[in-house]
């Protein structure tokens, strides 16, 4: 019998710290292991072709260790890490069902409005395609003040 399967999205973000306790104890209450994933997206094409950048990314190499950092804070929950590229909710939901996950669990930012418009929702988009049951975490304002995001100093 296969082992059960958590399945972790995590963008490094405080709101994706604050869920990853919340997907420990459900992986220790199911006996499951926690696959933490990361989904490193492809520079944009624009225009003609070309590649538009931004702001520095980090190196892949950097993204790797940062990955690595995040793990669950009691050694007895086992753990992999997952770095993959491509659109970060279609490469959730698709590992999602090539690892036959129970369930994602995700922290959000609870963007609304507007910049929810611009930007979309990545939880959102999970929580419509995914296999199967997907927590949504959402910090409170008040909690996040003074936290300081695990990816400091990118």
């Amino acid at each position: 019998m296969a082992q059960k399967t958590i399945l972790f999205p995590t963008d490094f973000s405080l709101a994706s710290d604050a869920a990853l306790p919340h997907a420990e104890a459900l992986a220790k209450q199911s006996d499951a292991k926690l696959l933490i994933v990361h989904v490193e997206e492809p520079p944009l094409a624009y225009g003609g072709g070309e590649l538009y950048y931004g702001l520095p990314e980090p190196s892949s190499e950097r993204i790797l260790k940062m990955l690595e950092d995040v793990k669950p804070a009691d050694p007895q929950v086992p753990f992999t890490h997952r770095l993959t590229m491509g659109d970060p909710a279609g490469e959730i939901v698709r590992i999602a069902g090539e690892e036959g996950a129970e369930m994602i669990v995700l922290g959000t930012h609870g963007r609304t409005g507007v910049t929810r418009l611009l930007m979309g929702s990545v939880a959102e988009a999970i929580v419509r395609r995914a296999p199967c049951p997907v927590l949504v975490y959402r910090e409170t304002a008040e909690k996040l003040v003074g936290k300081k995001p695990a990816a400091a100093g990118v």
